[in-house]
C-alpha cells in the first residue's frame, strides 16, 4: 500500500505479517532490554527487517537501526527515514538526505478511535470538517485517519527539530478527491512564536550540516484507506517538487 503515498524518491519495504526469518543486530538486542514480550518482540524485529530491506534499495549495507530520543529510529548517515507498526502491519521507508529532507509513515487500523480520543486530538475546525467528510464519504473512519496523519507530521518534525508537537499544534486539512492533505503547524510555544518568510518557522534546527533552511510550518502527504488499514505519509523534499510513482492514486474503498 505505500506505494500509493510515498514518492519514487523514497525507497520503502512492508509487511502484513511478522516475517519469521528475521532476526535482530546485537545492539538491537540490547537496545530491546527487558521488553521480553512476544508481541513486542516480533513487531520490533520484523519492522527492522523491513528497514534494511529499504535501506538496501538505497544501497545502504545491513545497520543496526537503534531507538533514538523520543523513540525516533537513529539512520545511517545521509539517510532519513522512518517506521511504523500496528496490527497486521509493519514498514520502512528511507531516502537520500539528498532528495528528501525528512519523511514520516504511520498506519493504524481502519477502524474508529476508541472512547474520546477525537475530542483530545482534534481542533474545533478539525471536527467540523471531519463531520462534512463523513457526512460525503462514511466509508472513511476519518477520526481515525486525522489521528494517521498528525503522527505521520511529527515524525517527519521531530527529527529536524529535537522538539515536541502536540495534537493540538498542527491543523489538518483532507481532499478527498485527490487522496492529499494539508497540516498547518499553529504559533504556539513549540514553534517560539516566530515565523519567517514563506510560512516557516524561526527555530533552531539539528541537522547534519550548516546552512539548512528554517523548518516548514505547512506539510503536504497523501494517505491511503484499506478495507483494514489506514495510511499516511509526511514528505519534505530538499528541492520544490519530488516526483510522484507513475501509479500515484489513492483510491478510498467504497
Amino acid at each position: 500500500m505505500l506505494e500509493l503515498i510515498l514518492p519514487t524518491a523514497v525507497a520503502y519495504a512492508e509487511s502484513f505479517a511478522d516475517v519469521p526469518e528475521s532476526t535482530l543486530l546485537p545492539e538491537e538486542l540490547e537496545a530491546l532490554g527487558a521488553a521480553r514480550h512476544e508481541g513486542r518482540r516480533r513487531e520490533f524485529t520484523t519492522v527492522r527487517h523491513c528497514a534494511r530491506r529499504a535501506l538496501a534499495d538505497l544501497g545502504v549495507p545491513p545497520v543496526a537501526v537503534l531507538p533514538g530520543e523520543r523513540g525516533a529510529p537513529v539512520w545511517p548517515h545521509g539517510v532519513v527515514g522512518s517506521m511504523t507498526h500496528c496490527a497486521g502491519y509493519r514498514a520502512a521507508a528511507v531516502a537520500s538526505r539528498t532528495r528528501v529532507r525528512a519523511l514520516g509513515i504511520d498506519a493504524e487500523p481502519h477502524e474508529p478511535l476508541p472512547g474520546r480520543v477525537l475530542e483530545a486530538i482534534a481542533r474545533a475546525e478539525e471536527l467540523e470538517r471531519l463531520a462534512a467528510l463523513t457526512a460525503e464519504c462514511p466509508q472513511v473512519h476519518w477520526d481515525r485517519l486525522l489521528f494517521c496523519v498528525k503522527e505521520s507530521v511529527y515524525k517527519a518534525w521531530f527529527p529536524m527539530t529535537r522538539r515536541r508537537l502536540g495534537f493540538g499544534d498542527a491543523s489538518v486539512s483532507f481532499d478527498r478527491a485527490a487522496g492529499t492533505f494539508r497540516a498547518e503547524l499553529i504559533e504556539t510555544g513549540m514553534t517560539g512564536g516566530a515565523r519567517g518568510a514563506g510560512g516557516t518557522a524561526a527555530i533552531p534546527v539539528i541537522a547534519e550540516g550548516d546552512g539548512e533552511p528554517p523548518v516548514p510550518l505547512h506539510y503536504e502527504g497523501r494517505w491511503a484507506a484499506g478495507p483494514e488499514l489506514l495510511l499516511a505519509a509526511t514528505v519534505v523534499p530538499v528541492g520544490p517538487t519530488v516526483r510522484s510513482r507513475p501509479d500515484y492514486a489513492i483510491r478510498p474503498r467504497s
